[in-house]
């Protein structure tokens, strides 16, 4: 073990705003760099192939999403575990749960990959697939599903090296992935003309390279390290990474099953109008990455401030939790506001990213961004309400929060509004989810910054006490 962790850490001492700053802003660019890989994909098989290649890799999404929901759970369970370890000085549990982590994303990796491939017709079906993007759809998952232990290491491993006070690399890993995504995914397309199927090479092509990355820093340069001897998995701990980041995982989760429910509804109501099935998922398709850049940024301020919150919770320091929360809260809110007056006031110059189409879909895709994210000004401080309670060892709390907007609220509505609304039953279901998650979120924080208050007043109280008493001897 390294003399670095042994000595006082800075998540205890330093100025909140130099920390976040110092691990928020390498999340956030880690985040951004996630969304971008299918952001990139999409504008450029948008302009080599066109709307159907768009339809495909909306398909192919919720795939793309169980492996982040895998990959985030393990990734934000485990480092949220270390952190409150190392809180408490006990370095070896914290290099305990890295190993446990590590194995345990190679395992879930393959299997994925193996379930996958035997059964990626009849899950293409299920996503929302068509006899129009089948063939693109098939290309694209297959090449995706070839690279998903890789993809796992790379956002699992990235939490865990915010926690081991190295933000940077995990930024370095996503940012070297995403330049040579985006530097091979034309290539591919416009050069050698594979189309769809280039994008995907270029995608898992750029998450070895992170993974690898990673896996280097964590063997030979972290201060916690990957040891054999911690590469034994003991269920216990298994069990409380899977609990501490089982929010993170309903959130992604909850995301797939509403992006199978939003597919499948796209193609039934866009049929039934002039629309039709495939414009309607391309274009909604294109709306929900939009979303994901806002929303990752969030995401970004939200994980962190994790490593913050989980130390001095560990440290009980209560002063220092909440004014982490304060300060992640309002950046994340500024920034879900931005985005939504851009998203609302300029959506065809956005569009226009992804590929001239005709008169139809740029109509649809305009009203689809304009109604859809209308809401998403209320996301900023849900995603940090939820990063904070599973920071600070409340997952049941994290959990109800994650499952709120999606699981909750969302699929229901995305069923029930098209029976009576139609097409524009899908779009409005995005603000009223939005909006009403944000009530309810906006009360759980509001009884946890009280609990804090009591926590802050009886610590002044006592070091008035010790005061007192000093004085008077």
């Amino acid at each position: 073990m390294s003399e670095t962790i042994r000595t006082k850490n800075p998540l205890g001492y330093q100025p909140i705003g130099r920390l976040l700053m110092r691990f928020a802003i390498p999340s956030v660019v880690s985040m951004l760099v996630n969304a971008l890989y299918n952001i990139v994909d999409q504008i450029f098989i948008g302009q080599g192939v066109g709307y159907l290649g768009n339809a495909a890799t909306t398909v192919v999404f919720p795939l793309m999403t169980i492996i982040l929901a895998v990959g985030t759970m393990l990734g934000a369970g485990g480092s949220a575990y270390a952190a409150i370890k190392l809180g408490e000085k006990d370095e070896d549990e914290a290099e305990n749960t890295l190993g446990n982590q590590f194995l345990m994303l190679v395992i879930i990796g393959i299997f994925i990959t193996v379930v996958g491939y035997v059964f990626l017709t009849p899950i293409l079906n299920l996503f929302g697939a068509t006899p129009q993007n089948m063939a693109y759809s098939k290309q694209y998952a297959s090449i995706i599903l070839f690279g998903t232990t890789f993809n796992l290491l790379g956002i699992g491993l990235s939490n865990m090296a915010r926690t081991d006070g190295s933000p940077n690399v995990a930024m370095y890993s996503m940012l070297v992935g995403a330049v040579l995504n985006t530097v091979l995914d034309p290539f591919y397309i416009f050069v050698l003309h594979w189309g769809v199927k280039g994008a995907a090479i270029a995608t898992v092509t750029s998450q070895v390279i992170g993974a690898v990355i990673l896996v280097y820093y964590f063997t030979r340069k972290g201060n916690l390290r990957l040891k054999k001897e911690h590469m034994k998995l003991k269920p216990k701990l298994c069990l409380t990474i899977f609990n501490l980041g089982i929010s993170s995982c309903i959130t992604q989760t909850a995301a797939t099953i509403m992006q199978i429910v939003m597919n499948n509804s796209l193609v039934i109501y866009g049929n039934m109008t002039t629309t039709g099935g495939d414009v309607a998922l391309s274009a909604m398709g294109i709306v929900l990455k939009v979303s994901m850049i806002i929303t990752s940024v969030c995401v970004g301020i939200g994980i962190g401030a994790q490593p913050i919150l989980g130390f001095n919770k560990g440290a009980k320091q209560p002063k220092r939790i909440k004014a982490t929360y304060k300060r992640a809260a309002l950046i994340a809110t500024l920034t879900s506001i931005g985005g939504w007056i851009l998203c609302v006031s300029f959506p065809s110059v956005i569009l226009s990213l992804f590929g001239k189409e005709n008169a139809v879909f740029t109509e649809f895709a305009i009203k689809c961004m304009r109604t859809y994210m209308f809401g998403i000004f209320c996301a900023g401080f849900q995603i940090t309400a939820t990063s904070y309670f599973q920071a600070t060892g409340q997952p049941l709390k994290a959990s109800i929060l994650s499952m709120m907007r999606q699981l909750i609220l969302l699929i229901p509505l995305l069923i029930v509004l098209p029976m009576f609304m139609g097409l524009d039953g899908i779009l409005y279901a995005g603000p009223i989810a939005d909006i009403t998650s944000g009530i309810v979120v906006f009360c759980f924080i509001s009884h946890e910054m009280k609990k804090l208050d009591k926590q802050i007043a009886m610590e002044t109280e006592e070091e008035l006490g010790v005061f007192s008493d000093t004085m008077t001897a």
